[in-house]
């Protein structure tokens, strides 16, 4: 690095990164935005609403409890500055929760131009509160298990993906608390009530309210009540899992015993109603034992607005984003092997343009195919209803060898991928749980078949899981390829997570903790090199966050070096564009829009022959140092220029787009006089179907030469 550059830097000193917590608020900041945008259908802003919300319940449960973490154990400096960074934090939340408020009255108020209301307890006429009062005799009091709160009595513990009641009883001159959860994992959230007599439209109540206005026959007579409020609360508890590194039990024993634990774990949030009596507030205060690093935050009367996710359209189909319909790939659907066709020529799909019936159907055709041995593949999250392993299964069945790696701290699946790694065991499936300290992250298909009396592979790599369900919601790639070295190598993935002391050495994947670091680091300074040099140099680079600090430091060098960086980055960017004398050249954009953008693609110049990078790792430093990731190369020239002109389309989008700066204000990038109007997500889609582009310049990334600048003086 110049001695320049390293002065420039040493005087920016801490003010040269964003804290990835400030960062990943601006990210939900931008989901806001999209509730707030009245273009956008209305039941898919009430969705937003609910993904905002859902983001929030884990920020807190992930990143606030390790800050909270690093305030308990630090000293000195690093402990001010944990607790400064925690005070921003939360003024910032309260600015987005103040947001949030303001954007649902507007969305209810045009969710009532629809026809479509949503009321409270007070405000239903006596046909609808019959109504009420029937349906929760029915269906709600069965299953509402109220706790009083009584001075010397524990309390159990609350579950924190649950909303609570904290009632405020009095009788006479005393009064009584209690809290009950509202049945949200067993009853709908929104239950729908008559319309008023001579109206039209669909009525809708939530189920804190039903039980609101049911308060007294809550206690079924117990003892007299004069007056009854109910006020919603919220925990969000610290979602790390402590894992015990002895020997004694197996390694899911020991995740279900940790699982036990996170559910007593310390609190780290506290959302109450903002009108609750403060004698009620102090008393839950006093019994949950709230300490001075505690987030209490005020909101309004309703949490988990999560469920807003799951929120039925009963309107018309405008309300919701129209269907794009998914683009089947002929050579893909006609008669024939799809061995035949990946060994002919690589498989490029972008979801969920394409479908991911496709990796099911390799899948059933592997457990079918007679030359097939062996198949294997790492499990990161999958579907609740899993088509993928039923095809696994099937083919244990058929006599295949099948071997799955399971990652038990997927972090809210480990649950669930406990019971997936029970069954596929019970099938007779060889499942392995990877390494102890390295999560396995990559999304690695391998199949084994035997061809002219040779082992051949065909290969998957992914950015995304086998997960039928997200492949419907998120953007991702996969390459499908019968490219041996790609194959050998991910053999010796395979290889490396059943004997961990083997250190292969890799003929062409990056692979974490291995060579990723190193292998991009090394592709930066090439590029520095090049502009160096007087040549053209170029990167982009797309994935979901971008916060470890030595690449970033990398990517200002490059900058400095006169290397034009574009940066697509969905979450975290500790990076700051655009600061002079720093990152003047390089640009950074974020697109949310109905699709999750989850891909991880990079691209390098390289003096006009281009280098393309998909697969699982995030320009995190748990993604370089302490999981096992793998970063594939593009070498198929078709599949180069899809990939090249996806990434060309989202960099020119200038309806969905927005500038990742230093000031963190999430403004849309600009349409210029004239330009064409490029909403990335669906010109993508037409792209796929058509081969039209939209109208914008030709793909900036690839050349057939070299090209030579005018050297920097």
């Amino acid at each position: 690095m110049p001695n320049l550059l390293k002065k420039r830097l040493a005087d920016l000193d801490e003010n040269l990164f964003i804290p990835r917590e400030l960062s990943w608020l601006s990210f939900n900041a931008r989901v806001l935005q999209e509730a707030a945008d009245d273009t956008v259908p209305v039941i898919e802003r009430l969705r937003y609403l609910g993904i905002f919300s859902n983001n929030m319940d884990e920020f807190f449960r992930v990143r606030v409890a390790e800050v909270r973490r690093l305030i308990l154990v630090s000293e000195g400096t690093s402990k001010q500055q944990a607790k400064e960074l925690q005070a921003a934090i939360l003024k910032r939340v309260v600015e987005l929760q103040k947001q949030f408020e303001k954007t649902y009255t507007a969305v209810l108020r045009d969710l009532r131009g629809r026809h479509i209301y949503m009321i409270n307890e007070r405000q239903l006429d006596p046909g609808q509160a019959a109504f009420v009062q029937s349906y929760f005799t029915r269906t709600v009091l069965p299953e509402l298990e109220p706790i009083l709160l009584r001075d010397g009595h524990p309390i159990p513990a609350l579950n924190d993906e649950s909303i609570y009641l904290a009632l405020d009883i009095r009788s006479g001159d005393s009064y009584n608390y209690a809290v009950v959860e509202v049945p949200t994992d067993r009853l709908e959230r929104f239950v729908q009530v008559p319309r008023r007599k001579g109206k039209s439209g669909k009525v809708f109540i939530a189920l804190d309210n039903v039980m609101r206005a049911c308060l007294p026959q809550m206690f079924r007579g117990v003892f007299h009540i004069d007056e009854a409020a109910a006020y919603c609360f919220k925990f969000s508890r610290d979602a790390e899992l402590e894992i015990d590194p002895g020997i004694t039990e197996s390694l899911i024993d020991k995740m279900e015993s940790s699982l036990k634990q996170r559910r007593k774990a310390e609190a780290v949030r506290f959302v109450y109603d903002s009108a609750m009596p403060q004698r009620l507030l102090d008393y839950l205060c006093h019994r949950f034992g709230f300490g001075k690093y505690d987030s209490l935050i005020a909101g309004g009367r309703y949490h988990n607005s999560k469920d807003f996710m799951s929120f039925p359209n009963v309107g018309p189909k405008y309300l919701e984003f129209k269907p794009l319909p998914p683009i089947r790939l002929p050579r893909l659907d006609e008669p024939g092997s799809l061995f035949d066709n990946i060994k002919e020529q690589d498989v490029f799909l972008c979801y969920p343009y394409h479908p991911f019936d496709y990796i099911v159907d390799l899948l059933k055709t592997a457990a079918l195919d007679p030359e097939v041995s062996a198949i294997k593949i790492c499990l990161y999250r999958v579907a609740r209803i899993s088509r993928v392993i039923d095809a696994l299964v099937n083919a244990v069945q058929n006599g295949k060898r099948v071997l799955a790696v399971v990652e038990l701290a997927a972090r809210f699946d480990e649950a669930a991928n406990i019971s997936w790694a029970q069954r596929l065991t019970e099938s007779g499936i060889d499942v392995i749980f990877g390494i102890p300290g390295l999560k396995v992250h990559s999304k690695l298909l391998l199949i084994e078949r035997r061809e002219d009396q040779s082992l051949r592979f065909y290969s998957h790599i992914g950015t995304g899981n086998f997960n039928e369900r997200t492949a419907l919601r998120y953007t991702d790639f996969t390459l499908l390829t019968y490219d041996q070295n790609i194959g050998r190598d991910i053999y010796d993935v395979f290889d490396f997570l059943q004997f961990t002391y083997k250190r292969p050495r890799y003929r062409t994947l990056l692979v974490s903790p291995h060579s990723t670091r190193p292998g991009l680091m090394q592709l930066v300074e090439q590029e520095i090199s090049n502009a160096r040099a007087g040549y053209r140099a170029e990167l982009t680079l797309k994935c979901n966050n971008l916060v470890d600090n030595q690449l970033v430091m990398k990517l200002y060098e490059a900058s400095d070096a006169g290397v034009h960086v574009k940066l697509i980055i969905r979450g975290m960017c500790s990076l700051l564009p655009g600061v002079k004398g720093i990152s003047e050249n390089i640009e950074a954009i974020s697109i949310v829009d109905r699709y999750l953008e989850h891909p991880r693609a990079y691209v390098f110049y390289n003096r006009g022959h281009p280098r393309y990078l998909i697969g699982s790792a995030d320009l995190m430093t748990r993604n370089l140092d302490y999981r096992v990731e793998v970063l594939c190369p593009i070498n198929d020239p078709v599949a180069q220029q899809t990939l090249q002109h996806v990434l060309d389309q989202q960099w020119h989008d200038n309806v969905k787009a927005r500038i990742i700066d230093q000031h963190q204000i999430n403004g849309f990038v600009p349409r210029r006089n004239k330009a064409a109007r490029i909403r990335s997500q669906e010109s993508i889609h037409r792209y796929l179907a058509t081969g039209k582009l939209p109208r914008y310049a030709k793909s900036d990334m690839v050349s057939t030469a070299p090209q030579r600048r005018r050297k920097r003086r």
